[in-house]
């Protein structure tokens, strides 16, 4: 699971996590908008740049189906609500004694780990998982032929 894929899933992360992440903060910090608004921001900011370098850097899937684009938004939003869901309540329930700001931002960071890795797991064995990688396939073609 912890492959060639998984490394450039996060490199290709960096980028928009690095955009997505000030959009967040921002949003939350100065501009005092909700922590649902705050990181929901983020996400549909960066859903189509993901798309995209998930699709052609990390997978190098090439099929093109309408039905993919609807997995890889269900997939995002399921991995969204369960990650930061689920930090919202651990983080505000274990740091209770803090400010609701602090818990906030912690809460914040926290979904953006388990969003991570909820993701990278939906993408490679829900949203493109029939494409065989290059090399593979190629071999798939000539076994084919032969």
């Amino acid at each position: 699971m912890f492959d060639e894929r998984f490394f450039k899933f996060l490199l290709a992360g960096v980028a928009n996590t690095i955009a997505g992440t000030s959009v967040m903060f921002v949003l939350y910090n100065a501009m005092h908008l909700s922590y649902w608004i705050s990181s929901a921001a983020n996400y549909a900011a960066g859903g189509l740049c993901s798309f995209f370098l998930s699709k052609l850097f990390v997978f190098k899937n090439s099929r093109k189906s309408i039905s993919q684009v609807f997995l890889f938004i269900i997939n995002l939003v399921v991995c969204y609500f369960i990650a930061y869901g689920i930090a919202q309540k651990f983080i505000f329930k274990i740091l209770s004694e803090h400010t609701e700001r602090f818990c906030g931002n912690v809460s914040l960071i926290t979904g953006m780990i388990l969003y991570t890795i909820l993701n990278y797991v939906g993408q490679r064995f829900f949203v493109f998982r029939n494409q065989l990688p290059e090399k593979t396939e190629e071999r798939h073609k000539e076994n084919i032929e032969k």
